[in-house]
């Protein structure tokens, strides 16, 4: 079970799998921190004792506390396994996003929409993370992408380990561009490097436009936001620059990309961006 938000399985199980193929258990250790816990287990232990010396002088044995800091030791494996990612990355030349977002936001019809009109000017391979179901790694195999599925279980999001035991199975060709689409959460997400050379943090604008100010760790991490689902503002009541100042407000530095991936309005500044960060690592 993940320290930082009590999310995981107790046993640890992950899973890596190629569409069509058996899957690779991963077990999800972080150094000597296993995710272990009993029922309140907080990451702190609590030592009571019940124990009293009933004599006249009531005397009371002072209980010494210790405080483990587990959400340090958890992050600080993680960033180490993400530095490692980044030289492999380095080392093949690959240009790498991390697509986050929370559920419904169209994220995997945006990367889809993406592979489809690109795929034939860039070499594209692709990490899928959902906790459970190859739904997305299908959609993404059926245009003869290479992709690999990672299933967290109960976890909530994807880790630097996780992406490198899937990275080493998928071989992504050099001078690739890697999209790795994480779990839909706008929480856990924002804490755990990928490795990756952009984070890229979708929102649809269903979602409402007070998102930035709710969920302020994950924009203000990312480089990238993408609204989405544009072409239905003519029948929402939602204030597309009130998204974006509140979005400033957290982090000055975003870009911004308004698409539809249903109808492709937008889409091509995006794929002009894309290329010429790609452009960068060759």
């Amino acid at each position: 079970m993940c320290g930082t938000c009590g999310c995981g399985s107790p046993d640890g199980h992950i899973s890596i799998q190629k569409p069509g193929l058996v899957p690779y258990d991963h077990q999800h250790s972080h150094g000597e921190h296993t995710h272990e816990h009993s029922h309140h287990d907080h990451g702190h232990s609590h030592t009571h004792d019940h124990s009293h010396d009933h004599t006249h002088g009531h005397t009371h044995v002072p209980v010494k506390k210790t405080v483990i800091e587990v959400q340090q030791n958890i992050l600080q494996h993680n960033d180490l396994m993400a530095a490692r990612n980044r030289g492999y990355f380095e080392a093949k030349n690959l240009f790498v996003m991390n697509l986050v977002s929370s559920p419904g936001s169209g994220k995997t019809s945006i990367l889809e929409k993406t592979l489809k009109d690109i795929k034939e000017e860039i070499n594209f391979s692709v990490i899928e993370g959902d906790q459970q179901t190859m739904q997305d790694a299908n959609r993404i195999n059926a245009l003869n992408i290479p992709v690999i599925q990672i299933n967290t279980g109960k976890g909530c999001h994807l880790e630097s380990d996780m992406i490198y035991d899937a990275v080493k199975q998928l071989k992504p060709k050099e001078h690739a561009v890697l999209m790795i689409e994480n779990v839909g959460n706008l929480v856990c997400p924002s804490m755990f490097d990928l490795g990756e050379n952009k984070r890229v943090v979708i929102i649809s604008v269903t979602e409402g436009e007070d998102k930035p100010l709710k969920y302020p760790d994950m924009f203000e991490t990312a480089d990238i936001c993408m609204i989405n689902k544009i072409d239905l503002l003519p029948y929402l009541d939602f204030d597309l620059e009130k998204l974006k100042t509140y979005a400033l407000q957290i982090n000055p530095n975003l870009m911004f990309f308004e698409v539809s991936a249903t109808s492709g309005e937008g889409m091509a500044l995006w794929y002009d961006w894309i290329k010429a960060e790609k452009g960068k690592k060759s």
